[in-house]
């Protein structure tokens, strides 16, 4: 990927920090604990090992640049597992389901002082997010996890007027919404670099361009390198979409789906008249749903989750090109803000989410390795939740008998998905269902029967791809 095809958020923050050359790893060296990956779940649990133990010695190793994948191309919203209480309560029960949501949104607000603490100028404003219905057929779709938060007593979710969810999002296609001030925006790229920055200050080591070719297990493990390697006590292995192609026990855990985005020319004063003036981050109430948001230069950024499923879970070379769904996401852009036609899409980009069976990220270590962990299935929604990955990350690593090592989610998977081709061509049928489906309540037809029933399929993972 070259500088000019790098994503919007990225080059963005690239442009501003003007890094120095990366250095591979050109030698052995031994470290306490080894990280792969140099995204927000790589960095967040080295820092986070760091401040349990100074005296660690961590190092990061990453393929190519931090924030090269989802972490530096996501649509910086940062959201809460509020809306999944049913869902945790369910599969966890009343106790942790409600210790996760709280603690979701707890973090929130520590991603915010950590920035402040540490001069991380990441563009993060905690203005909240509107969850609206944008046909008849969303309307009250909120109720069920409403309702479990109000009994729950945990809820920080208002119900706003047509009126006042229509100034909040700037556009009249909202019918309905909630509004919750436990979450906001950022811009991601700018975060994870930031992050990588107090990293380096920590003492942790980092290598970018710096992919791991092997991993040898034994007591201690080894990372192998085109030029050097890895011994250490433990490893974490940090990849994300990634992690399928690296474990093959975990291959029908996750499935790959790209997240589109798209990004307008500065307009403020625009957007001003909207009524869109701050960072709140606004999502529909499609299975795959759209999201945008404005940012602090008068930006319009608009995304949408689901457009495609790759077969076996192979890393595309589309996930790293502008979106082929462009067009689309323009037609949905024009179709919230008519006025803002004319202005012109600055950027497009793609890439890919990894969805767990749940929606829901799990963590653990491989079968007969317990030195090698790992963390993956943030499901399109891991800004906020990768923080907590973190923690249990580095719980894990270091065996501390706290909430986190004993938390449901360092348990591993939960549920599979069907083995491919039934896999890619079970979530490409869903997926028609979903579109077919949404499309005949968008223009207030009868659901074909069919399209109905499929859709259910798709309830169990939630609403999909917005962070």
């Amino acid at each position: 990927m070259t500088q000019e095809t790098l994503p919007f958020w990225l080059a963005e923050a690239l442009a501003r920090e003007q890094p120095a050359d990366p250095i591979p790893l050109g030698q052995h060296i031994e470290a306490d604990i080894a990280i792969v990956g140099g995204g927000y779940t790589g960095l967040w649990s080295a820092i986070k090992l760091k401040q349990q133990d100074p005296a660690l010695r961590v190092v990061i190793i990453e393929r190519a640049l931090c924030g090269i994948g989802a972490s530096g191309r996501n649509g910086g919203c940062l959201l809460t597992w509020s809306t999944k209480y049913p869902s945790l309560r369910r599969l966890f029960g009343e106790q942790e389901a409600t210790r996760l949501v709280q603690a979701s949104e707890q973090a929130v607000f520590a991603i915010r002082d950590f920035c402040q603490h540490h001069g991380i100028e990441a563009q993060l404003r905690l203005d909240g997010t509107l969850y609206t219905a944008t046909s008849p057929a969303q309307q009250g779709g909120m109720a069920p996890a409403l309702v479990a938060l109000e009994q729950a007593g945990i809820s920080r979710w208002q119900s706003l007027s047509p009126e006042e969810v229509q100034a909040r999002a700037g556009s009249k296609a909202h019918l309905a919404g909630h509004f919750s001030p436990a979450a906001g925006s950022v811009q991601p790229a700018l975060l994870v670099r930031g992050l990588r920055r107090v990293a380096l200050a920590l003492g942790i080591v980092i290598h970018e361009q710096t992919p791991m070719t092997r991993l040898v297990h034994g007591a201690r493990p080894l990372l192998e390198t085109p030029l050097g390697s890895v011994g250490a006590d433990k490893v974490i292995l940090a990849i994300n979409a990634w992690l399928p192609r690296q474990c093959r026990q975990l291959s029908r855990n996750l499935i790959l789906v790209s997240s589109d985005m798209v990004i307008t020319d500065p307009a403020p004063e625009r957007l001003d008249a909207l009524g869109l003036r701050d960072g709140i981050s606004v999502v529909d109430g499609r299975t795959f749903v759209h999201y945008y948001r404005r940012t602090p230069a008068g930006r319009l950024m608009l995304g949408k989750g689901g457009n495609r499923f790759a077969f076996a879970n192979r890393l595309h070379p589309w996930f790293d090109r502008p979106s082929a769904f462009a067009a689309d996401l323009r037609r949905r852009l024009d179709g919230f803000f008519p006025s803002l036609a004319d202005l012109p899409i600055a950027a497009s980009w793609t890439g890919p989410s990894d969805r767990s069976a749940t929606g829901l990220p799990f963590f653990g270590h491989l079968e007969d390795h317990p030195n090698v962990l790992y963390g993956a299935g943030y499901s399109g929604n891991g800004v906020v939740q990768s923080w907590m990955g973190g923690e249990i990350l580095a719980a894990l690593a270091l065996e501390l008998d706290n909430e986190w090592r004993h938390c449901p989610l360092a348990r591993g998977p939960r549920g599979q998905f069907p083995p491919e081709p039934i896999r890619w061509l079970g979530a490409n049928l869903v997926r028609r269902a979903i579109l077919r489906k949404e499309q005949a309540e968008d223009e207030g037809r009868p659901v074909p029967s069919w399209a109905r029933h499929l859709a259910r399929l798709a309830d169990a993972a939630g609403k999909a791809d917005k962070g």
